[in-house]
């Protein structure tokens, strides 16, 4: 059984398309996958079991990138292709089968939109990686065995979606404080290595012996590995935040310019927070990404925080 799977080219959405992967999979054991995507997501699929290969594509001038894909995967006779980009060359490859993700207007969350491709929208199947022994290891060694841990995700793909480093630093301060919901808890920070600029005042904000600075010091996987240790998630609406919702760890997502009926964390133990405003009023006419700053302002630390001790006591009745 030989299926391509044809995803995204953006973490986030890559990691919500991960259900219908792994529901292939455990429908077709031992087929052979091979996945298409971009170079953000690609290391995201490393270790899927029945890995073949991993088709990175780079966007090219004309949308040449289709026609680079269809060269590699021409010469074979798939049994599967899934295609949840809408490439307009996936027609014409040879396929028993073949699954693809229409232009759709309904609302809905993204999760569940992937899902109708298999016909699966009534159950949609969660988000899953896959690690291997390597990346729990080093997981190991950067969040070793002690304290809980408060994970932080203070970055975005826009600059428009991210918290204040300053709200982040108050909330950590608080909720790590020794009358705070997670007394005396070490903070991980996440995030990527051209990202550490922009929230290095926030991990200096974090007493040393309790600080764990992962920005820019693990891949996806190993990032993944080191969510799954944590006590608990809180972080803008990002690659990330799909990531740690994905991993399980109890998980608030931080919402301004984006929709959470569309993107909200994924899960039994996830909810989200925006300000009162909601998000067509947050979100301005003409909005250029590239050069607006944060929009995220006008959500408090007191509303965090409260929506923060919420999940967190819902997760105490759930293990309870």
């Amino acid at each position: 059984m030989k299926i391509l799977f044809i995803t995204s080219t953006r973490v986030g959405d890559a990691v919500l398309s991960t259900g219908v992967l792994d529901h292939l999979i455990t429908k077709y054991p031992g087929a052979r996958i091979t996945i298409v995507c971009g170079p953000a997501a690609a290391s995201l699929f490393e270790a899927v079991p029945g890995l073949e290969r991993i088709i990175v594509l780079d966007k090219m001038l004309l949308s040449l990138h289709w026609l680079r894909m269809w060269s590699l995967c021409v010469g074979r006779y798939w049994d599967m292709v899934v295609d949840l980009r809408k490439a307009p060359l996936s027609y014409l490859l040879l396929a028993r089968r073949q699954r693809h993700m229409h232009r759709t207007r309904e609302p809905g969350h993204r999760v569940i939109q992937l899902s109708w491709v298999l016909g699966l929208g009534e159950a949609p199947p969660a988000p899953k990686l896959w690690t291997s022994d390597e990346h729990q290891c080093r997981a190991m060694e950067m969040i070793p065995e002690g304290a809980p841990v408060l994970a932080i995700g203070p970055t975005a793909n826009w600059r428009a979606k991210t918290w204040p480093s300053e709200c982040f630093s108050e909330l950590c301060a608080r909720m790590t404080a020794a009358d705070g919901m997670l007394a005396g808890a070490r903070v991980a920070v996440f995030g990527r290595a051209d990202e550490r600029p922009r929230v290095l005042v926030l991990i200096e904000s974090i007493p040393g012996v309790r600080r764990i600075d992962l920005v820019g010091r693990a891949d996806l996987l190993e990032v993944y590995a080191c969510l799954d240790r944590c006590a608990l998630y809180v972080g803008n609406d990002s690659g990330l935040m799909h990531l740690a919702a994905a991993s399980g760890v109890p998980t608030l997502g931080l919402f301004g310019p984006s929709a959470e009926e569309n993107y909200g964390p994924w899960g039994p133990l996830c909810e989200v927070v925006r300000a009162d405003k909601s998000f067509q009023e947050i979100f301005p006419a003409g909005f250029d990404h590239r050069a607006s700053g944060s929009l995220m302002k006008s959500l408090s630390v007191d509303q965090v925080e409260t929506a923060a001790r919420t999940l967190w006591q819902r997760v105490a009745e759930k293990m309870a």
